[in-house]
């Protein structure tokens, strides 16, 4: 199995975790009811992001921590939820690649969990 090496690698990570999220009722209406995303959209900004993130190419200009705070502004993004995130996250990146940034992505997604939730819970 190969690592994280190209966008087309992450573009087939966001696309087989996004079928995971979707697919679970325990999550999916954050993404179908509450922000409504269209994907065609959503995933090449998503690969954009973690390409920066993982292969240092540049390009993500969005706020990703503010985008997440006007979600919870919305629908609260419990602890619960990113379980369930980062869950689907993990197998995504398990099912499909192995090496050291498949355990880097991992560790950021993470890292950005952990952050969200104390940015969320900040503002309570």
């Amino acid at each position: 199995m190969n690592d994280i090496q190209t966008p087309e690698d992450l573009h087939l990570l966001v696309d087989t975790f996004y079928e995971k999220l979707l697919s679970d009722p325990s999550i999916n209406y954050i993404f179908t009811d509450v922000v409504k995303i269209h994907l065609e959209e959503h995933l090449p900004i998503l690969v954009t992001f973690w390409s920066q993130a993982i292969l240092g190419t540049g390009g993500y200009t969005k706020n990703l921590t503010q985008i997440h705070l006007d979600v919870n502004d919305k629908e609260y993004l419990s602890p619960e939820l990113f379980k369930i995130w980062l869950n689907h996250f993990f197998k995504s990146v398990d099912e499909n690649f192995k090496g050291e940034n498949s355990e880097k992505i991992k560790t950021q997604a993470l890292q950005i969990a952990t952050i969200m939730q104390i940015k969320i819970a900040q503002k309570e």
